[in-house]
Formats: structure tokens, C-alpha cells, sequence
């Protein structure tokens, strides 16, 4: 007689757009038999699903037509009740979010306190509210569930807290967006394209700052970028992190210095098709200052970046910085 084993980790994905989508497919990639997880619930802005464990989302085909044939509203303070009684001593229960909400990062400690693990690479509850931060803490060291955010910092690089070292400086090139577009841009050919043309494509690939599934907006706006904005949350959550004594204790990502690429007459603007269009007819008016370095030619900031590679000093830490699919791996890497 066998005995079926209970599920590892159950899961439930909060966010379907781009990142969401991709993290969904590479779970449900993995073969059901070898597999740990169980994916039980799906959260779009409008519709919701939750199954049982023995009723899991198996198909990588069939996830996004079992959610849009669903007539559940999000309720999140039913779910977060659904799944605390689901977590017993052989198994775990974990929230996905791949939204960039934050009503979403506000549940966080709910969740946490309940006993639900939260893996994400929303950046706002990090480099939000401080007073947020500190209940995320708090929450989980009261119930052990484990808060895994390290996506929210250089989507596919290698994470390097708790090894022991003392930071003392930390420099770096943190917007694979922003790295993608320099690079691009600055070919030196005067018949090279134009910014508005390059920040277009780095939407069309995926890489802006809005594209981490927030569910709420229906396309990203290159302005989460151009801004600093996305620079500053990351640069806010890497001092948390640290916890060096030396650094200021920031309220929230607005305490950070930051020089905004947006033209003074494109600031404000809503969307980004309504800011695509009209950056054409900004480029060359005026100064525009992104706070860049000078560095010599052989410095590894000038030796080693291509494409939409991030890189961070110290220790020179390289790899893929933007896109859904390297946001998702890891994600992924963090559930296990």
C-alpha cells in the first residue's frame, strides 16, 4: 500500500501580467511528479480562483483560460484565511506576488503573521513606508514564515547578504532599464537611434520598471524609469538590507537623491503611450541631467556592460537586469 505525500509548498500567485505570466509557466514547467509545489490560487486585478491541493493548476496551457472563466472577485482577506488553514507541519504555504501594488505590500504582515511564506519582487514594501518595513520584520520573526524579496535588486544576479563581509561602499549600475537604454543610445554613430526610439524598444521589450505585473496598470510607464524612481527604491531596500550604522535611516525611497531624466514638459504625464508620443518632441530642448559618473576606459563599468546587464561594486557582480523571464527565475529560485 502507498501512502500519498503531502505537497511540499502550496502556492498562490497574486499578479498574471508579464512577470506574473512568466513565473506561472516555469512552475507549471516543472514535472508534477518531481515537483514540490502545488499551484492552488491565481489573482488577476479582476478575477480571482482557488482549488484544493488534490484539484491543484497543472496546465501550463490551460492556467490563463481557468482564471478568466472564473466569477470570484479578489478577496484577499478570504484567501489569506483559505490558506493559514491549509499550513500544517509537512506543509508550507507561500504567496507569490508579482504585482507592484501597494495595496498588495500593505497585506504583507498579514500575511507573514498568519504563517504564510511571501516571496516577491515588488519593491515597494522595502523601500516604502518605514513603519511598513518594521511590521514586515516584526511579523515574520513572530511566526517564522520567511519574507523573500531579493528579486527586487538586480533581477538575476547572484544575492550576496549574510555572507559575512562588511559593506562599506557600494556602487553600482542598478536599472537594467537604464543600462539598456545608455548602451543602445550611446553607439557614437551620429546615425544611431533616437532616446525616444530607444526608451520605446526597452518597453517593448519588457524592461521598464512597470512591468513587474502590477496589476493595476494595464502597461508600463517608461517614466517609473527616466524618473530614478526604481533606482531609489532599490538603492532604499540595499540599505535596509545592510543595516549599517553609518547610513541614514530612510523613511522611504523619496528620502533618496535623485535627477530625473523626464523633461520639465513631460513630467506628470498618465500614460505611457500618451509620454512615448510626446518625447519625440522633447528630445534636444534644453539640459538634462541623469547624475552620470565619469570613469576611465578601463574602469569594469566601461569594460563590462552590454545590453542589459546591471553591475554592482565591490565585488563585481554581473549578469541580467531587467525582463520578465530572469525577474521570474528568480522568484522561483526563492520558493524552493
Amino acid at each position: 500500500m502507498s501512502t500519498q505525500k503531502s505537497p511540499q509548498m502550496l502556492v498562490a500567485v497574486i499578479g498574471v501580467g508579464l512577470v506574473g505570466s512568466e513565473f506561472i509557466n516555469q512552475l507549471l514547467s516543472i514535472p508534477v511528479e518531481s515537483s514540490p509545489f502545488r499551484l492552488i490560487s491565481l489573482t488577476s486585478s479582476s478575477r480571482t480562483i482557488f482549488r484544493e491541493p488534490t484539484r491543484a493548476i497543472t496546465s501550463v496551457e490551460k492556467w490563463k483560460s481557468v482564471l478568466s472563466e472564473s466569477t470570484q472577485k479578489p478577496d484577499y482577506e478570504s484567501l489569506t484565511k483559505q490558506l493559514s488553514d491549509l499550513i500544517t507541519s509537512s506543509t508550507k504555504v507561500s504567496i507569490v506576488d508579482n504585482t507592484s501594488s501597494d495595496e498588495i505590500a500593505a497585506l504583507y504582515p498579514v500575511w507573514l503573521k498568519a504563517g504564510i511564506n511571501v516571496i516577491t519582487p515588488n519593491k515597494k514594501a522595502y523601500s516604502g513606508d518605514l513603519g511598513l518595513y518594521e511590521k514586515i520584520l516584526n511579523a515574520s520573526k513572530e511566526s517564522g514564515a520567511r519574507f523573500l524579496n531579493e528579486s527586487t535588486v538586480g533581477a538575476g544576479l547572484p544575492k550576496l547578504v549574510a555572507t559575512g563581509d562588511k559593506v562599506k561602499k557600494i556602487e553600482g549600475v542598478f536599472s537594467g532599464t537604464m543600462s539598456y537604454i545608455f548602451n543602445e543610445f550611446s553607439t557614437g554613430s551620429p546615425d544611431g537611434p533616437s532616446f525616444s526610439s530607444v526608451v520605446s524598444i526597452a518597453r517593448e521589450k519588457g524592461y521598464h520598471a512597470g512591468t513587474t505585473s502590477d496589476h493595476y496598470r494595464q502597461e508600463p510607464h517608461p517614466a517609473d524609469d527616466l524618473n530614478g524612481f526604481d533606482v531609489a527604491r532599490k538603492l532604499t531596500i540595499l540599505s535596509r538590507t545592510i543595516g549599517s550604522s553609518s547610513l541614514p535611516s530612510l523613511q522611504s525611497f523619496a528620502s533618496v537623491q535623485t535627477a530625473s531624466l523626464i523633461p520639465a514638459a513631460l513630467e506628470g504625464i498618465p500614460t505611457g503611450d500618451e509620454f512615448l508620443k510626446r518625447l519625440p518632441d522633447a528630445e534636444g530642448k534644453g539640459e538634462v541631467k541623469a547624475g552620470l559618473e565619469k570613469y576611465p576606459v578601463s574602469h569594469p563599468f566601461a569594460t563590462s556592460l552590454g545590453g542589459s546587464d546591471n553591475i554592482i561594486m565591490p565585488l563585481i557582480v554581473q549578469g541580467a537586469g531587467a525582463g520578465a523571464a530572469v525577474t521570474a527565475m528568480g522568484v522561483l529560485r526563492r520558493l524552493a
